[in-house]
């Protein structure tokens, strides 16, 4: 192939190349996080909660049942976008746990009364050490997490009411399936971690 051609042919290619690339990216989430959690168990933690400073909770509330926790924070303009589909949620019967990530309570008890709570408990880290753990790049980012502790999905950015319908709900059942296989006998463990990561960030 003489030089011209061959200065001609590779710019081609390239642009054939990033046109394949984000073909194959269309239909994936725009909002899902490839984070280096997820299969993996949830940050080890011991915090108070947003409604009682004596009271400690831990990664343990995270076991025994699906969760979807969600980082949000009084100062973050999107978090109040997002309420009506976490209250939603909230109704129906999925396991809401909050994370009120570099706030202060008075702040974060404001925020709720007015947009409402949807949490079953609120996880106080003003600090931002837990948000750090998860590593969350601000607010609002939510996490599934199945019946084990193991994170099996990360969204960033507020959740629309379209990813609840296209998403989130139909991820929960995913979730929830191997898990409620378990309580039979089988051995849930093996069977959520495998697939299910691969189908949460695609």
């Amino acid at each position: 192939m003489s030089m011209p051609r061959l200065v001609l042919f590779v710019p081609l290619l390239i642009v054939v190349g990033l046109g394949a690339f984000l073909y194959q990216r269309l239909d994936d989430d725009p909002y899902a996080r490839d984070s280096a959690l997820l299969s993996r168990d949830f940050p080890t933690f011991t915090l108070s909660t947003l409604e009682d400073p004596d009271a400690r909770v831990s990664e343990s509330l995270l076991k025994g049942q699906v969760s979807l926790v969600n980082v949000w924070g009084e100062w973050c303009p999107t978090c109040k976008h997002e309420m009506p589909q976490l209250l939603d949620l909230a109704d129906r019967g999925v396991r809401m746990i909050g994370v009120d990530y570099k706030d202060t309570r008075d702040k974060g008890r404001t925020f709720l009364e007015e947009f409402g709570d949807p949490f079953e408990i609120n996880i106080f880290d003003p600090e931002g050490t837990l948000g750090f753990d998860l590593g969350v790049y601000g607010a609002p980012e939510t996490f599934l997490v199945d019946a084990q502790g193991v994170i099996r999905y990360h969204h960033t950015g507020y959740i629309r009411p379209e990813d609840v319908r296209e998403i989130i709900l139909p991820t929960l059942e995913r979730i929830t399936a191997p898990a409620a296989g378990g309580s039979d006998g089988g051995s849930n463990g093996s069977s959520g971690s495998g697939s299910d990561g691969e189908e949460e960030t695609t």
